[in-house]
C-alpha cells in the first residue's frame, strides 16, 4: 500500500510538472508578445506556429526530467539539493530544445521566449517542489506518509540516530522498536524506544511488524556484523539503510559517490569545482580590477601620506600560504616601522602595538591597508572572500596544536572571511577562526560569498581586535 501511496505522488508530481511546463511556456509567448519588455521589431508570429515547439519542450523536459531522476523518493534529500537538481535538468532541457528546434526552420519562434520560459520554468517548477514539500511535512507531522522503521544497533551512534529523527517529523519516520545484542531482559528502553529484541529476530520482526525501513547502526569495525544481519535480511522486502560513525572521519565535504556501482567514500575533497570555480574567479577578476580603478585616487593619498609621516616603502610584502599550501607575496599599504620584526620575530601585532605608525595605527584599524590585497586577487594569488591567509612560520606552530588547521588551505586565501564579519579577527580567538572559516568552506556557495562581502561593507572595516 505504502508503495501505491508513493507511486501516485509520483504521478501527480510528473503531471504537475508537465502542466507547469506547458503554462510557463504559454506565460513566456504572452510576456515576449503582448507585454513586450522588449519592442517587437518584426510581426507577431501567431501562437499556433509555438504550439509544436511546446510538444518538443514537454517531450523533452519528460525525458530529462526521468533520466536525471528527479522524481525518485526524496525523503532524506534537502529542498536545496532538490532545487539545484532541477536548475540542472530545465537547463539542460532547454539546450537540447534550441538543438533540435533548429530543425523546425519552417516556424518561427522567439529567441527571448525561451530565455522567458528558462527563468519562469525554473521559478514555477522549484515552487511546486516546495510545496510538495510543505504538504508532505504537514501530512507527516499528522501521522500521515510515515514509514515504519527498526533500529538495529546500539550505543552512542544509535542515541544519535533516534535524536535526530525526534526533530525532524516532517521525514515521516516512525520507530516501532530496537534489536540489541543482548535483547531485553529487564523491558529497557532507548530514547524512548523499547529494545523488542536481538539481532537474531531480524527476520522474524520484519516480517510480522510491517517494516518498511531497516537502519543498521553499528559502528564501522563492526563491518563483519553488518554483513551477517545483510544476510539474514536477503530474502525480505524492505528498504535497508547503513549509519555508521565513519562520518566521524569525514572532514571537508565528505559524502558517497560511486563508479560502477562501486561506492567510493569521499574523506576529503576540495569544495571548488567546476561552474562554482569559474563564477568565483569571474567575480573576484570584475571587483578587483573595478576596485583598483575606482579606488586609485585614494590609494594615491594614503601612498603620499605613508611618505610623509614615516620613512620607508609605501607597500609591505609578506610571504604567506595560500591555496593547497602555495607560497604567496601579500602586500599591503606599510602600517609599521621598517624592520618592524627584526627583535621580536613573526608575532601578531597587539594593542597599543610600538611598533605601528602614527598613520598606521588608522590604517590597521580601518583595515585600509589591506586595499592593496586587491591586486592579490587580480593575479589569482588570492579571492575577495576565503579564510585569511598565515604565515608560514606561524602556519607550522599552529597546525602542532589545532586540528584541521591545514584545511582551511583548500581554498584560496581572501581579503575578507566568515570568520573576520563575525568579529574573529586579529589578535582573538585562533580555534573560532578556524571553526568558521571550516563551516565556509563546507558551506561554500557564491550566494554565500556575496553574503559575505555585503557584511564586509556594513560591519567587516573597523573591528575591536584590529591593531
Amino acid at each position: 500500500m505504502l508503495k501505491e501511496h508513493s507511486q501516485i505522488f509520483i504521478t501527480l508530481l510528473f503531471i504537475s510538472d508537465l502542466i507547469l511546463i506547458a503554462f510557463s511556456w504559454i506565460l513566456a509567448y504572452l510576456i515576449r508578445f503582448n507585454l513586450p519588455l522588449i519592442k517587437v521589431i518584426k510581426d507577431i508570429p501567431p501562437w499556433e506556429q509555438h504550439l509544436p515547439l511546446l510538444l518538443l519542450l514537454i517531450l523533452i523536459c519528460s525525458a530529462v526530467f526521468n533520466l536525471m531522476n528527479l522524481y525518485r523518493p526524496m525523503r532524506f534529500s534537502s529542498i536545496s539539493k532538490e532545487i539545484k537538481e532541477l536548475f540542472k535538468a530545465i537547463t539542460i532541457s532547454l539546450l537540447l530544445f534550441i538543438f533540435f528546434a533548429y530543425f523546425f526552420k519552417e516556424y518561427r519562434y522567439s529567441r527571448l521566449t525561451i530565455l522567458y520560459f528558462w527563468v519562469i520554468g525554473f521559478i514555477n517548477l522549484s515552487l511546486s517542489r516546495w510545496v510538495s514539500r510543505r504538504i508532505l511535512r504537514f501530512l507527516r507531522k499528522k501521522g500521515k506518509n510515515l514509514r515504519y522503521v527498526l533500529l538495529v544497533g546500539e550505543g552512542k551512534l544509535l542515541e544519535k540516530l533516534l535524536r535526530a529523527i525526534h526533530r525532524h517529523p516532517e521525514l515521516g519516520l516512525k520507530p516501532i522498536g530496537i534489536l540489541s545484542e543482548k535483547g531485553n531482559p529487564v523491558e529497557k528502553t532507548i530514547g524512548g524506544i523499547d529494545v523488542i529484541g536481538t539481532y537474531e529476530d531480524l527476520p522474524e520482526i520484519v516480517r510480522k511488524r510491517g517494516v518498511d525501513k531497516v537502519f543498521i547502526v553499528l559502528p564501522f569495525h563492526r563491518h563483519e556484523k553488518i554483513k551477517d544481519l545483510l544476510i539474514s535480511l536477503k530474502d525480505e522486502f524492505v528498504d535497508i539503510k547503513i549509519v555508521s560513525d565513519l562520518y566521524d572521519l569525514f572532514q571537508l565535504r565528505g559524502g558517497i559517490e560511486e563508479i560502477d556501482g562501486l561506492p567510493i567514500i569521499n574523506i576529503r575533497e576540495t569544495p571548488l569545482l567546476g561552474w562554482g570555480k569559474l563564477f568565483k574567479r569571474l567575480i573576484d577578476v570584475l571587483i578587483s580590477s573595478f576596485g583598483l580603478v575606482l579606488l586609485s585616487p585614494l590609494f594615491l593619498l594614503i601612498s603620499l601620506f605613508i611618505k610623509i609621516t614615516s620613512k620607508g616603502p609605501v607597500f609591505y610584502k609578506q610571504k604567506r600560504m595560500g591555496l593547497d599550501g602555495n607560497i604567496f607575496e601579500m602586500i599591503k599599504f606599510r602600517s609599521m616601522i621598517v624592520d618592524a620584526e627584526k627583535e621580536t620575530g613573526s608575532v601578531w601585532a597587539k594593542e597599543d602595538d610600538p611598533r605601528r605608525t602614527p598613520l598606521g595605527k588608522i590604517l590597521r584599524k580601518t583595515s585600509l591597508d589591506e586595499l592593496p590585497q586587491l591586486w592579490n586577487v587580480l593575479k589569482g594569488e588570492m579571492s575577495l572572500v576565503g579564510p585569511r591567509p598565515e604565515r608560514p612560520e606561524l602556519i607550522e606552530r599552529f597546525k602542532e596544536v589545532i586540528p584541521n588547521y591545514m584545511l582551511r588551505h583548500k581554498i584560496k586565501a581572501g581579503m575578507t572571511g566568515w570568520a573576520q564579519v563575525n568579529g574573529w579577527r586579529g589578535n582573538s580567538s585562533l580555534e573560532k577562526r578556524i571553526e568558521y572559516d571550516i563551516y565556509y568552506i563546507e558551506h561554500w556557495s557564491i550566494a554565500f560569498d556575496i553574503k559575505i562581502l555585503f557584511l564586509t561593507l556594513f560591519k567587516g572595516f573597523v573591528n575591536r581586535n584590529a591593531y
